[in-house]
């Protein structure tokens, strides 16, 4: 038995005794405290190293250590088995070509019998252009939680990807009826799915709006409107044209509620939800998504529920509720899938995309509000509001729906050094 907690014992019980406590005793009081942490340091050091070797080569003193001590060789051992757990929920599985062929083949089957199919989508089906996912072995938080620097980028320059022209095909072809996105990149929007089959939980990069305005008015713009927001700060520094309140963007961050009736659209997932009869996810950990009970129909027998399909290389909370699990680039099954479906695999062209006729020019005095690049049209003129304010090729962007993650990454980071 170690002497720092007897120590600490007969510390309090002398001042208990005497009825003093003076400034020396409350030093002994806190050496105390501090050889019983550096103890306990110890001892966790020493079971940790025998519990590293294999039972039959640790010696006789050794083994008594164990003894003496079953508290922290079990508390050890059950640290050791979450640590592999999470490192097992963090590897990206592939399946071999044959089985994912007979997956895709599955989840063909149920799309065409679905009666009311809803898509969830994350971050994972923008990687294909260019944009980091959170999670995955190179994602945001993977990386600062790593303590490595991610560089940051304009995600204006992002084009939609083959899932999300797939996404919108099926929509298209009338089966598929609802897409609940994570995603704030607008590639949804920009794929040319309709705004009313299409919920973003947590905004939208090219939206801006006046919440003074009733309705709420909404400006879409060719640019990333939220190089001066943040958490709980939403202004954009620019003026509704209506009433000349200051406009802000759409985006929900982490620890924020998302109020905004579009293009969240919180109605139209929900009712989706209700109806489904198949839910789709794709590239999703559905670690924050899982939190949204509307989404699930969990409030209904599991016979009742809508039949899950997951499309993700990492594990999920849900993998255990799921008809069928694919584990593949979510750009390798839907072409797949297409292939079943008898679809030719649509191409983004950006002279299909509904941004430039929903876009909102801006005013003459507002050119310079920014430094974002503009997407250009695809007969490669600029707008009045194209000047990117002179950014060069590869500059890192700082602020916005994204790169506040960096920031505060790296602020962490430093402080930690």
């Amino acid at each position: 038995m170690d002497s720092s907690p007897q120590l600490r014992c007969d510390v309090m019980a002398e001042v208990a005794t005497t009825g003093v406590s003076s400034r020396a005793e409350r030093k002994a009081l806190e050496k105390a405290r501090i050889l019983e942490r550096e103890s306990e340091r110890k001892i966790f050091r020493l079971v940790g190293r025998v519990l590293k070797k294999p039972e039959a080569e640790r010696s006789e003193e050794e083994a008594a250590v164990l003894l003496l001590h079953t508290d922290t060789a079990e508390e050890l051992s059950r640290r050791h088995v979450r640590s592999r757990v999470l490192k097992r929920k963090q590897e990206e599985v592939y399946d071999d070509a044959e089985g994912l062929q007979s997956k895709v083949r599955q989840l063909a089957v149920a799309i065409k019998q679905a009666h009311h199919l809803v898509v969830y989508t994350g971050a994972g089906i923008s990687t294909a252009a260019s944009i980091p996912d959170y999670r995955g072995p190179n994602g945001v938080w993977t990386q600062l939680q790593k303590g490595r620097t991610v560089n940051s980028s304009d995600l204006s320059k992002a084009e939609p990807t083959l899932t999300h022209m797939c996404i919108r095909m099926l929509h298209k072809e009338k089966m598929v009826n609802h897409v609940v996105s994570q995603n704030c990149d607008g590639l949804h929007m920009r794929s040319g799915l309709p705004r009313n089959a299409l919920s973003e939980l947590h905004g939208n990069m090219f939206i801006e709006v006046c919440t003074g305005c009733s309705p709420v008015r909404e400006c879409v713009r060719v640019f990333d409107v939220t190089e001066r927001t943040s958490l709980h700060r939403h202004g954009t520094g620019r003026r509704c044209s209506q009433c000349s309140g200051e406009l802000r963007d759409t985006i929900v961050h982490f620890g924020e509620r998302g109020t905004l009736e579009q293009p969240l659209n919180w109605r139209g997932a929900a009712e989706a939800a209700t109806r489904a009869d198949v839910i789709l996810c794709l590239g999703s950990s559905l670690k924050v998504l899982k939190k949204y009970a509307c989404l699930w129909c969990m409030n209904r027998p599991a016979s009742k529920r809508p039949k899950l399909y997951i499309v993700n290389l990492q594990w999920t909370p849900k993998d255990d509720l799921a008809t069928l699990k694919i584990n593949g680039k979510c750009d390798d099954v839907m072409s797949l899938l297409m292939e079943e479906l008898d679809f030719q695999t649509p191409v983004y062209d950006r002279a299909d995309d509904p941004i430039f006729t929903l876009a909102t020019p801006l005013g003459p005095e507002e050119v310079d509000s920014h430094t974002r690049e503009v997407i250009a049209p695809p007969d490669g003129e600029q707008e009045i509001s194209a000047d990117p304010g002179g950014q060069e090729e590869g500059t890192a962007v700082q602020g916005g729906w994204f790169g506040r993650g960096y920031n505060k990454g790296r602020k962490k980071k430093k402080k930690a050094t």
